[in-house]
């Protein structure tokens, strides 16, 4: 006799429901998460950030603007103005996503929402960007046209750049490359595999305003600090992975020194007023073979700096095209480690 034993239908319930959530969860991360975050990269990789007057980070500018006229009023009271600010800013750059991708969802369907969120993942990241503009310093080198590459280099660094000799615009050139590999490429997109496309918009809401109002001068050091320490938050973990990629990066690639890279950041990586500046900077330093950072000049008024790395060699235009290539292939590691993963569970599991 053959006694057959049927599951209650609860118990039955109860064993597939947490897995049928797994799965769901799975798709859905998937199509809204990975495959925008990479076609975002893909994007930027071949046409660029397409800057215009309706770009999020312009727009998110405005809305910092408004707050800083509104708000700021001078004296202690710029804290809790600023505190006012980043929440305020942060949190309605995070959620008019939201509801836009909501919006495209009810009316037009789950692709056309993907599509959606790669268009907004494309703008917010920064790496052709970075090329492009660093691009126009070394060409003005090459040219030997110092107050050409001067100018070309003021348009992304803060410092004053008017006295920069040719060996200072190269090496102002190459610190931007690697500071704004995180800034610029990597950590949004941490960020949005983190939390979306509304944790890749809340990131870059606060890393503008650090931009815009983070500084430590009479006008912003109040009004700006809950920005700039938010912005510290955040960066700390994905600039210390930037930092380790960036390593593996400097290994694989000719010409650039992996083990220097290892040794400079693991002793210079917390020479910066920021906890999280010189992570990415010190390991390009150990890369190149080149001596960073140091006294600089920001509005008029000098700032000491102390030095990274070692200053085995003089910096040569050349230089810039390697820190750009250092930079690509750390984002590209950054990119496999967020997306192949998930790849491989969709394909496997779900």
């Amino acid at each position: 006799m053959v006694i057959s034993v049927k599951l209650p239908p609860v118990a039955v319930s109860g064993l597939s429901g947490p897995y049928e959530a797994m799965e769901h969860f799975i798709t859905e991360y998937f199509q809204f998460v990975t495959i925008p975050l990479a076609l975002g990269f893909a994007l930027d990789f071949v046409l660029g950030d397409p800057l215009s007057a309706h770009h999020p980070v312009v727009l998110i500018g405005k809305l910092i603007s408004l707050c800083d006229r509104v708000l700021r009023k001078g004296g202690k009271k710029d804290f809790a103005a600023g505190i006012v600010t980043a929440a305020v800013v942060s949190l309605i750059s995070a959620l008019l996503p939201c509801f836009l991708l909501y919006a495209v969802l009810q009316c037009f369907g789950r692709y056309a929402c993907m599509f959606v969120s790669s268009l907004l993942c494309w703008q917010m990241l920064a790496a052709r960007d970075l090329v492009k503009e660093s691009g126009r310093v070394y060409e003005a080198l090459q040219r030997e046209d110092l107050p050409e590459a001067r100018r070309a280099v003021s348009m992304i660094v803060g410092r004053d750049t008017d006295a920069l000799n040719r060996d200072g615009v190269i090496r102002a050139a190459v610190e931007t490359v690697a500071e704004n590999t995180p800034d610029g490429v990597t950590a949004p997109a941490f960020f949005m595999a983190l939390l979306g496309i509304p944790g890749l918009y809340f990131y870059k809401a606060v890393s503008t305003m650090d931009s815009m109002i983070g500084y430590k001068n009479e006008k912003y050091l109040l009004f700006g600090r809950a920005a700039a320490r938010l912005d510290d938050v955040l960066n700390f973990i994905p600039a210390r992975i930037s930092a380790f990629l960036m390593i593996l990066a400097a290994a694989l690639l000719p010409g650039l020194d992996g083990r220097e890279a290892a040794a400079v950041f693991l002793r210079d990586h917390r020479k910066s007023s920021s906890p999280n500046a010189a992570c990415t900077e010190s390991v390009a330093a150990g890369a190149l073979r080149l001596r960073l950072l140091g006294p600089a000049s920001y509005f008029g008024k000098m700032v000491e700096k102390p030095f990274i790395g070692n200053d085995d060699r003089q910096p040569e235009p050349e230089d810039i095209r390697r820190a750009c290539r250092l930079m690509y292939l750390t984002s590209f590691l950054m990119l496999l480690m967020l997306t192949v993963p998930a790849g491989v569970i969709m394909l496997f599991v779900v």
